[in-house]
């Protein structure tokens, strides 16, 4: 009865998800102009990221051993991680206006669970147009590599964008639950989110031995893009790098237990 009972209260929130995101979509269809304008936005953003590594390589033949196009295959996976979570997890990145407004009182009376209204309160469907940039790299890397495909490298793929993307909802849910303590955005949060994607275009470990600790066991950002790079590349064989990117959903536990203190400790702003 009680795992009936979890079903349907799974489907329900699955449904209310799509219900909110169906009223976001249609709200961004209203000004379709506006959409397609930020869309191509979105996409030479990031296409300007791929000029400044085109011209890099155009100077240097490599980068600490990496080619141009496993350069390329690296920041693409990583700018699709970053895409997705940025499409469906905004509400996180927007929250310290929810709390500054109180408008999260309202979410707190409602009988439903507060991230899935959270999450349902915006759906950014423009950054599709940064995921368009970033499946054409990904794309032309895998063209113009010599990676040997095989099943299980195509699982790490997939096992990276589904770590990497719970990775930075993870980074967007700790940005959130801050704001319980500051009523404003914390800015500096922003070297995780977009600091990543920008710095994440080369292999992690081309920065050094500390920041691939960091990267590894605080922030795991290794483990959704240089470890299973490795394994890729063929410069790591073992069969555990395909699934070192799953490890990332591991940090979504501190993450929630951080978002529960927040709601916890949270106190209306009396606007």
């Amino acid at each position: 009865m009680g795992q009936r009972n979890s079903k349907r209260t799974m489907e329900k929130g699955l449904k209310l998800y799509g219900h909110y995101v169906s009223i976001n979509v249609r709200s961004m269809m209203q000004y379709k102009s506006s959409f397609m304008l930020t869309m191509i936005g979105q996409f030479l953003v990031s296409f300007n990221v791929f000029l400044g590594i085109y011209f890099m390589f155009q100077r240097f033949q490599s980068v600490k051993g990496y080619s141009y196009n496993e350069v390329l295959l690296c920041f693409s996976i990583m700018l699709m991680e970053f895409s997705m979570a940025e499409c469906y997890a905004r509400g996180f990145d927007s929250f310290a206006g929810m709390v500054r407004r109180g408008e999260f009182d309202r979410v707190m009376v409602r009988p439903r669970n507060e991230i899935l209204q959270v999450l349902g309160s915006k759906f950014e469907l423009t950054r599709i147009g940064r995921m368009l940039q970033a499946v054409v790299m990904f794309i032309y890397g895998i063209m113009n590599s010599d990676i040997h495909w095989t099943f299980s490298k195509v699982v790490t793929i997939i096992f990276m964008l589904l770590g990497g993307t719970a990775l930075f909802t993870g980074i967007f849910l700790i940005y959130a639950a801050l704001c319980f303590f500051t009523l404003d955005g914390l800015e500096f949060m922003n070297v995780f989110t977009d600091g990543a994607r920008e710095y994440g275009k080369y292999p992690v470990g081309i920065y050094g031995r500390r920041m691939l600790q960091f990267c590894t066991f605080i922030v795991p950002y290794a483990l959704v893009q240089y470890y299973p790079l490795l394994y890729l590349l063929e410069r790591r064989t073992s069969i555990v790098y395909v699934f070192i990117p799953l490890l990332a959903f591991l940090f979504l536990i501190p993450c929630y237990g951080l978002w529960r203190f927040g709601v916890r400790h949270y106190k209306s702003s009396g606007s």
